[in-house]
């Protein structure tokens, strides 16, 4: 897979492919969907409680199902055709943010229909990443990827402020309805856009294994292949410098700014890693694996400056730096998605992402006790350091794995 036999692909052989075109709107629409539903759901909160707490609680339950569901349901893309299970996630998305533009119904109910609604998002997402490895070969398959994560990153940049005045304009209601259009408007585009595909070979040969059984298999396959173990732990490392998400509004005061000092560093890591996203694309692949670890290590070590509680401007170079380096992720996850034999995709893909949510929700709540026994700038450097070191080690494991036969799994035919 990192051979340097791979050529590097280019943006128009990638959008060349109809199947991607159609993969690719449908995940902009989702993106876009989830924003505005956040948004939304925000502001019902609050309206209805005044309670910036509830409302809090209420975006976090957001996150919550990935975290339980995400292994266990991700497998459905590996026991059913994968297009059907992105068609039918869709349809009953747009079916429960319907349900919840409901005014007469209380708010312990639109909660339960959040938390249906994000826990159906997991074998969409399971089922769509198994199925681009098979619509775009070899380093297309990297630059699709490369664009499906640059939108995730320019919606976080821009999403919430365009959310923000949609939901003024059409009510919260309007903005949940308009969501829910985008999940059909996507089951549209993947039954219009997507071929059909059988159940890939060793699901449709084992019928009546049990679903946990191929659970507990998706998760021995990452734990116990090098390679595979070695990205994922790479991935997690996001746990330590995707703190300045949770500390950028303490961390703006401490510095004597406020809530457009806030905005800025906020803005600052993701606007870094679209940049960086970019630039990785014009490396040749083997380049890319090869600075797998370094980059990781880059990513946390601007953090170790905040023990300075340096000015808004450096702070926000600073992180902004952190966000390009960041962009190892792209192929990291790339290669690991390759990595795996296709009937286990979807289920490898639960674990992972499980993995990364987990070390990113954990990340933030040690660097929030840290701050709240320190400051925020400490917390930062503490979390910059640890990170960096953390980052070298698992980088000398992945270093190790390349090397290993024993690292290299058999990639599925897609």
């Amino acid at each position: 897979m990192e051979g340097g036999a791979i050529e590097r692909a280019r943006w128009r052989d990638v959008f060349g492919h109809a199947e991607f075109r159609a993969l690719f709107l449908a995940g902009v629409l989702s993106v876009a969907g989830d924003q505005l539903a956040r948004v939304a759901l925000s502001v019902l909160v609050f309206d209805r409680t005044e309670s910036a707490g509830l409302t809090a609680l209420t975006y976090a339950l957001t996150y919550i199902p990935d975290l339980l569901f995400g292994p266990l349901l991700a497998g459905f893309a590996d026991r059913y055709p994968r297009r059907t299970v992105m068609i039918v996630t869709d349809l009953a998305r747009a079916v429960l943010v319907a349900a919840m533009a409901a005014k007469a119904l209380p708010l312990l109910v639109v909660i339960l229909l959040l938390l249906g609604l994000q826990a159906f998002g997991s074998p969409f997402n399971a089922a769509r990443a198994a199925t681009l490895p098979a619509v775009l070969p070899g380093d297309h398959y990297v630059l699709g990827k490369a664009a499906n994560d640059m939108v995730v990153q320019f919606s976080q940049v821009l999403g919430f402020g365009t959310g923000g005045v949609i939901v003024v304009a059409v009510g919260t209601s309007g903005g949940l309805l308009l969501d829910s259009a985008t999940f059909l408007l996507s089951a549209v585009l993947i039954t219009v856009g997507v071929r059909r595909r059988p159940v890939p070979p060793r699901a449709a040969d084992e019928p009546h294994s049990s679903y946990f059984k191929d659970l507990a298999a998706g998760f021995s396959l990452v734990t116990r292949t090098p390679k595979l173990r070695a990205l994922v732990i790479l991935a997690t490392i996001a746990g330590f410098y995707v703190t300045v998400e949770g500390l950028a509004v303490p961390y703006a005061n401490e510095i004597g700014g406020g809530p457009k000092a806030a905005g800025l560093l906020l803005a600052a890591s993701p606007a870094g890693a679209v940049a960086g996203m970019w630039l990785i694309t014009l490396w040749e692949p083997d380049k890319r694996m090869r600075l797998l670890g370094p980059l990781a290590v880059l990513a946390c070590v601007p953090l170790i400056a905040c023990f300075f509680a340096p000015g808004l401007l450096p702070t926000v170079v600073l992180w902004g730096v952190s966000g390009m380096a960041s962009a190892y992720h792209l192929p990291t996850s790339a290669a690991f998605v390759q990595a795996v034999p296709d009937a286990q995709r979807g289920q490898a893909f639960g674990v992972a992402s499980t993995a990364l949510k987990s070390s990113q929700g954990i990340g933030i709540l040690l660097a929030g006790l840290v701050a709240d026994q320190s400051s925020p700038s400490v917390a930062l450097g503490v979390m910059g350091t640890a990170g960096a070191v953390a980052a070298a080690v698992a980088g000398a494991a992945w270093a190790r794995a390349r090397r290993s036969r024993s690292g290299v799994v058999e990639m599925g035919t897609g």
